[in-house]
């Protein structure tokens, strides 16, 4: 059996939230992250991706596959399912993530700080 996803691997003051370096997608970087441990259901990854709608998770989850980062494995049987697990391609692109989410963390009241200057200032001064 495995571990159970912890419900707040990704809470509101997570790193990733705040990191600029996109993978894929808004959720792409947190599904690699979910399933850097082994293959998982699409009811495991809903735990910590609760902010996640389930369309827009197999959304993202589809985007990984079609870019090889992803495999779905269907299961036939008396209690049918699917598993998503990252393939070699997959595997490859988590020291890339590592070194993005060090660089947040590092840079963290500064992202927020900026973000807060952006939010909080008119959006007309923003316009091109």
């Amino acid at each position: 059996m495995r571990e159970p996803l912890p419900a707040d691997m990704f809470d509101e003051l997570c790193p990733s939230s705040l990191n600029p370096i996109r993978f894929g997608d808004k959720w792409a970087a947190l599904i690699i992250r979910c399933l850097e441990h082994g293959p998982r259901r699409f009811s495991e990854l809903r735990v910590p991706l609760s902010r996640v709608t389930p369309k827009v998770l197999t959304r993202s989850l589809r985007a990984l596959e079609r870019d090889g980062l992803v495999e779905r494995t269907v299961y036939a049987g008396a209690a049918p399912h699917v598993e998503y697990e990252l393939t070699p391609l997959g595997r490859s692109v988590l020291g890339p993530m590592a070194i993005s989410c060090a660089w947040a963390r590092e840079h963290w009241d500064e992202l927020l700080d900026a973000r807060e200057s952006y939010d909080g200032g008119s959006r007309l001064d923003h316009a091109g």
